[in-house]
């Protein structure tokens, strides 16, 4: 890396972490330590529909949540696991109640906790998100403030989801895009031998503005080159890890010849990725289950966003805390895929509102959720 690119990082890095509280916040805070109580939580999410990818197909996801109760106040927190990172609902609850001793210092020095639960052991990162939000949303509620403006992002700006299509046969995948007719872009999963059927049975009953995601389904440069550039001539606007994470020189090679941009999601999980990947694409996914929480997608933003790179923040399947912790940041991003409590039936919680396809944030302090689930 060159000095000068070296130096805009550092920067970006500063810029990114979260801003102090104004001096009425300061003056409201008088946390302390000790006398914090951990309760965790093991529930399945059941999907509307069967939810497929390039890599298999689910209709349930088992997800972890963790509450943080001191003072009488309650922080609230979800890990959405990532198989692909070895991760299960059980590996974040174990990963928790390892990280039990950081949650008995100052919850008010949030910054600070995040570097120590991230140092509590390698990995787990729908985990470390989990304990992130919580402390977070106990914070916010302590000073009677909405995450949002606890980190200072306003929410002047508009934010518009896309909503997610998942692998299945074409005729329920256009039934999918019908029914959801509020929303005014599609991300259609692909990354299979069907994607052409599969893209022209979409066009067939949208005109709308499609973006696609492949998760690492297509194996050669020259067939992602092959399908990017055919899927440029539909109206699709961009596409997210077409080839495998580690093919880093075909991305390089694939840069330079396609006709719509490339996002990387799995190539890139926290901050120490991104100095490496970032000139084999043109934008990043940025999601709080991959890389750790709030905190980490905000330092985030700000170094791609040095490096010149377009953002998106994305989600995994969730429940409306999650997807709440995600809006909260939101704004700071180009493109927001914050749909995961949307295709889920059984929500255990109440939090962010979307309208028709606007994500809505409101006054409620920490991260406005409620729920029966602790």
């Amino acid at each position: 890396m060159k000095r000068k690119e070296f130096l805009r990082l550092a920067g970006a890095a500063a810029a990114g972490s979260l801003l102090a509280p104004d001096s009425a916040v300061l003056e409201a805070w008088a946390g302390g330590a000790g006398g914090t109580r951990v309760k965790v939580k093991l529930y399945e999410l059941k999907l509307r529909q069967a939810w497929g990818l390039s890599r298999g197909t689910w209709t349930t996801r088992r997800n972890c949540y963790v509450c943080i109760e001191r003072d009488g106040i309650a922080g609230i927190g979800e890990a959405a696991p990532i198989a692909r990172y070895h991760e299960t609902a059980e590996s974040a609850a174990a990963f928790i109640d390892k990280a039990r001793p950081v949650l008995e210092r100052d919850l008010g020095d949030y910054a600070v906790r995040f570097g120590e639960v991230d140092a509590a052991g390698p990995g787990e990162h729908a985990a470390k998100a989990a304990l992130d939000m919580a402390v977070l949303d106990w914070v916010g509620r302590r000073l009677k403030v909405p995450l949002w403006r606890l980190l200072g992002l306003g929410r002047e700006k508009t934010v518009t989801t896309t909503y997610s299509i998942g692998i299945d046969e074409v005729p329920v995948m256009q039934q999918k895009v019908r029914d959801a007719g509020d929303f005014g872009v599609y991300k259609i999963k692909v990354g299979t031998s069907d994607d052409r059927k599969i893209l022209e049975g979409i066009r067939a009953v949208t005109s709308k503005p499609l973006r696609t995601d492949a998760n690492e389904g297509w194996k050669t440069k020259e067939e992602a080159l092959e399908m990017i550039n055919w899927m440029a001539g539909l109206g699709v606007e961009l596409v997210e890890q077409p080839l495998p994470a580690s093919r880093l020189e075909d991305y390089a090679w694939l840069k330079e010849r396609v006709k719509i941009p490339v996002f990387a999601d799995e190539s890139l999980i926290q901050a120490s990725d991104l100095p490496r990947i970032a000139p084999y694409f043109h934008g990043v996914n940025i999601k709080l289950m991959k890389c750790g929480g709030v905190q980490e997608a905000v330092r985030l933003a700000g170094m791609a966003r040095a490096l010149g790179l377009k953002l998106m923040i994305g989600c995994m399947i969730e429940s409306s805390l999650g997807i709440s912790a995600g809006a909260a940041v939101a704004s700071l991003f180009d493109y927001a895929d914050l749909d995961g409590n949307l295709l889920i039936s059984n929500d255990p919680f109440r939090g962010v509102r979307t309208v028709k396809d606007k994500i809505v944030l409101d006054d409620k302090p920490g991260l406005g959720v409620e729920g029966d689930l602790f």
